[in-house]
């Protein structure tokens, strides 16, 4: 038998003395003196051990098989160059331009024969990042010992140079090679420089056992997306073998062994292990029902059983798009389809994207619901790390509870899990935490589990600091894009790019939407696969305007469509157009709801709420009159919300609160999106056209008793400008319609135009609209290239359909400027890959400016100041769920707010409007800064830090920049100019 090989050395064991004098951590203290410290071959040490224990039991196997395949010896290679790249990350440190910094551990590297000059060094190291000071001596060290060629260096370099958030870019990496001073210091003392950062690169290299590998990996090239992975796997080594607390500082530490020091230092870190997903039965019922609380009698519909066979039939996990009517059960297939991908890929867990922080913390309770039900290979495992990813998460009180656990996962018996068998084996259930590591705008979307806005994927796409630890987020999960009809030509541009990521990753991606039109399919499909998903017509298996319809494409591969029926549940829907006057749409409403009935009017702009909304009220009552829009407060705004589902949603679930007199609902587009809600006739501003059909949705959702006269689904449409009565746009030879003015500034003329010519047939004629079956056809019409409307429309059609070009073409300009580009050939390395970035600001308020095209606009926390200059919470504000109260709390100005105050004023966050936009924007924001709080800007008082405070008086009214305010809990904010 072949000897055994002896095992790698320790890093420090055979270092020189003035190798293990080079310090690489220090609590540096007045003086410019040390008090703890850390050699750099212990934080070298530290890190190449927790990149291991990284590997090994929190990337998930679908990251590391990425990474795998780039080596000829596969994952143990991968594992290994891993292990290596986080040693020698910060070996830069080994640098007169790093050690200068702290004087008496430059001291002592000095009194080793290590000289340097620190008082002019300390004026010059700006040019010498330790990070790119890193990147040129491992570049030196391969090409002169190991003879690595120029084009093979750079793909491994380039990880150390990155590892604080921004790899180098080559005017860096020229200047600081001129400055060869800043690196080693020339003299006497340039010889022992030298020798010692080749010391410690031998000792990384033979304690990270890749010393023989060396000369194997001359011939690799490393796919981009392998770099930017390695990258932050290093990043996250990094932090955690940074922290004292986990890894204390000498002379504390200076007796521990390595193996001691990072067991404790995981054992302490209690980082949750990936979620491994279990094949889900093949059965479709079995799977759904076990993983979904299904209605008694409720079986499976078509599209969610056909979209499990088709993430199954796909020869690798990949793409898959879900175009189906409202309510068709589109969010639970896309998690039964994202536990199939999971289970063949390795993804680590999923992440659901939505497009606002209201759906957001609407859907985390039902992600949460099926992560009970979801079972884990790990049948002892503890913990799945759960996060909500928005500026506002803290204040979702599902989420909150998860963050108010425990900080150590509970050891469960086995009748206290829930359990699932396979193989005659059992997996189980994990308890669900929000791990105190796995928070923070740059960690948290590392937990498993994520539910966010669409911001956190567009970030992907978005050239900003810490890219790599977001693209690491995405690449071990499965990620899902809801509602995804509903995104501009801008955000679709960062969307596309961080699809051509995903697919370079391998990432199983899950698209759901109502209906997309045709060019927009295609869009999606070649970002995420390449050009050839769709090399000429699309691959279909019937009519044109197949629907529900099922797209799938694997990486690389060819797109195919798979049409399948709906679940049977039918509507047909008359429309008829209605004249745009306040009084003519009261009168009608008094007719239609004259033996009661629900009834739901969309406008497009909160002032034309506001404005309907006090005419009816006028008529029908202040009683009969609900109103939701987007400028309440946000404790408001989800109280709105919650009022909204239990009053109009589901029978079994508002059981006797829906109104039994006729009632009104005026809300602008926040009814579009996630509200199970149901009413009996619909009365909506003319939209595009896939607009109207998601409103539409809202009309005869559910099975229940009506009215007589509202037995018949019907949508009335307005919000055209009155010409003698504002319908004659309907006729054979009307002119075409000229939509109100703030539709028009939304959404634009020509999507308005195209959808007034795909309906005007159905107002003519007086044939309904069926639902499901017509959506895709009006869709692809309303959005396709052939001619739509009678010829008297061309003119103004074409002039519509230019300015909107326009429009979409410098949108796309616009989003380019910072989007990331593809990634390059494999070997090329990430030098200069995010120039010319936006810096630091991906998940904040100028970050998520970058990714929407919207106008900049102003957030203020809403109190209420009394006469005698006191300041409280509003006085409306409803109970907490533990029943503290929240309405009219004094709050404390000499000394921060207690944090249950604290908390109900930044849940009463409201987001100005347009009219304090641009040059308002800076008064307005000028004049709120007059009311500063010193107590409530510090540390203890993180909830209100930095915050601007808008103080209503006792009437809840006030004046800003030229504008009276004036705030109620029924109506929002109004907003009106001072006289």
């Amino acid at each position: 038998m072949p000897a055994t090989p002896p095992p790698p050395p320790h890093l420090g064991e055979t270092l020189s003395l003035p190798a293990r004098k080079v310090w690489a951590k220090s609590d540096q203290r007045d003086g410019g003196r040390s008090g703890a410290w850390l050699p750099l071959w212990r934080h070298m040490a530290d890190s190449g051990a927790v990149a291991g224990l990284l590997w090994d039991r929190w990337l998930p196997r679908q990251v590391r098989q990425l990474v795998a395949e780039a080596l000829p010896g596969g994952e143990e290679q991968a594992r290994l160059l891993t292990v290596w790249l986080a040693t020698v990350h910060d070996v830069g440190k080994a640098t007169p331009a790093f050690a200068c910094q702290v004087e008496d551990l430059a001291g002592a590297m000095q009194d080793s024969g290590l000289v340097m000059s620190t008082r002019r060094l300390l004026a010059d190291r700006s040019a010498a990042p330790h990070g790119l000071a890193g990147q040129i001596l491992l570049d030196e060290w391969l090409e002169q010992h190991w003879e690595f060629p120029k084009a093979a260096r750079g793909q491994f370099t380039v990880v150390v140079g990155g590892h604080h958030g921004v790899p180098p870019d080559a005017e860096q990496v020229r200047l600081l090679r001129g400055r060869s001073d800043l690196l080693r210091t020339r003299g006497a003392s340039e010889t022992l420089w030298r020798g010692v950062q080749r010391e410690l690169l031998d000792a990384a290299a033979a304690a990270s056992g890749v010393t023989e590998l060396l000369p194997v990996w001359r011939d690799v090239r490393l796919p981009q997306p392998v770099q930017v992975l390695l990258s932050a796997t290093v990043i996250v080594a990094d932090w955690i073998a940074s922290n004292p607390d986990l890894f204390p500082y000498f002379p504390e530490a200076q007796e521990q062994t390595s193996a001691e020091r990072v067991e404790a230092a995981w054992r302490g870190l209690e980082l949750p292990a990936p979620w491994r997903a279990v094949d889900p039965p093949r059965g479709t019922e079995a799977h759904y029902g076990a993983r979904f609380a299904l209605p008694p009698g409720a079986s499976v519909r078509p599209v969610q059983a056909r979209a499990v066979q088709l993430a199954r039939e796909l020869p690798e996990p990949g793409l898959l798009i879900v175009e189906a009517p409202m309510g068709e059960g589109k969010t639970e297939a896309a998690l039964a389809v994202a536990e199939v991908f999971a289970a063949r890929s390795g993804a680590g867990g999923c992440f659901f994207a939505l497009p606002t922080r209201a759906t957001g913390d609407a859907m985390f309770p039902r992600l949460k619901k099926w992560l009970d039900r979801l079972p884990d290979e790990h049948c002892d495992r503890g913990a799945h790390s759960v996060f909500l990813a928005h500026a506002k998460s803290a204040l979702n009180p599902h989420y909150t509870a998860l963050m108010n656990a425990p900080s150590r996962p509970l050891e469960l018996a086995p009748d206290d899990v829930g359990t699932s068998r396979k193989g005659g084996g059992v997996s189980h259930t994990a308890e669900l935490v929000a791990h105190q590591w796995l928070r923070g705008r740059k960690k948290g979307m590392l937990s498993s589990f994520v539910a966010g806005t669409i911001d956190q994927l567009l970030f992907g796409a978005l050239k900003t600091r810490h890219l790599a630890l977001r693209h690491l987020a995405l690449a071990g999960k499965v990620v899902v894009i809801d509602e995804a009809h509903a995104y501009d030509a801008y955000m679709d541009t960062y969307l596309d790019g961080a699809l051509a990521w995903l697919g370079a990753y391998r990432v199983p991606v899950v698209v759901l939407s109502a209906t997309l039109p045709a060019a927009r399919r295609r869009e999606l499909a070649r970002a995420y696969a390449g050009a050839q998903a769709y090399p000429d017509a699309p691959h279909t298996d019937g009519t044109t305007h197949a629907y529900p319809l099922l797209t799938a494409v694997a990486p690389g591969g060819t797109a195919i469509e798979r049409a399948k029926a709906a679940s049977g549940r039918a509507a047909d829907v008359l429309v008829e157009a209605l004249a745009d006057a306040p009084e003519a749409l009261a009168d009608r409403l008094a007719v239609e709801l004259d033996a009661g009935g629900c009834a739901l009017v969309v406008r497009n702009t909160v002032d034309r709420v506001r404005e309907t909304a006090a005419v009816l009220r006028g008529r029908f009552g202040t009683d009969a009159v609900t109103v939701a829009h987007a400028r309440f407060v946000d404790l408001d705004r989800a109280a709105k919300d919650t009022d909204l589902r239990e009053r109009f949603g589901p029978p079994e679930t508002c059981a006797k609160r829906r109104p039994e007199t006729a009632h009104i609902v005026v809300a602008s587009q926040v009814a579009e999106q996630s509200l199970d809600v149901d009413f009996d006739l619909l009365v909506t501003d003319l939209a595009p056209v896939d607009l109207v059909l998601q409103r539409m949705g809202r009309l005869h959702r559910h099975e229940r008793e009506r009215p007589p006269r509202l037995r018949t689904a019907r949508c009335l449409i307005t919000g055209v400008e009155p010409e003698e009565g504002g319908v004659e746009w309907v006729a054979d030879d009307g002119p075409p319609p000229a939509p109100v003015r703030g539709s028009t500034a939304v959404y634009g003329a020509w999507p308005l135009l195209r959808a007034a010519a795909v309906l005007r047939p159905h107002l003519c004629d007086v044939r309904p609209v069926q639902l499901p079956s017509d959506i895709s056809r009006l869709v692809q019409q309303a959005y396709g290239a052939a001619a739509q409307g009678p010829a008297s429309w061309q003119d103004a059609l074409a002039a519509a359909e230019k300015a909107d070009e326009a429009r979409r073409t410098e949108q796309q300009e616009k989003a380019r400027k910072y989007r990331l580009t593809a990634p390059a050939s494999p070997g090329r390395s990430l030098l200069g890959w995010i120039d010319a970035g936006v810096g630091d600001v991906d998940d904040t308020p100028a970050g998520r400016q970058q990714v929407r095209d919207a106008e900049e606009s102003v957030e203020v926390l809403v109190v209420q100041r009394t006469a005698d200059g006191t300041l409280r919470t509003l006085p409306h504000l409803p109970p907490d769920r533990h029943d503290r109260e929240r309405g009219g709390l004094e709050l404390a100005t000499a000394t921060p707010p207690d944090p249950h105050r604290a908390r109900t004023v930044a849940a009463s966050a409201l987001r100005l409007p347009r009219h304090f936009c641009y040059a308002t924007a800076d008064r307005a924001v000028a004049e709120l800064e007059e009311l500063y709080v010193d107590a409530w800007q510090g540390p203890d008082c993180h909830w209100l830090a930095g915050q601007l405070i808008l103080a209503l008086d006792e009437e809840c009214q006030c004046s800003l920049a030229g504008f009276e305010l004036r705030y109620s809990p029924d109506d929002g904010l109004e907003v009106t100019r001072a006289p």
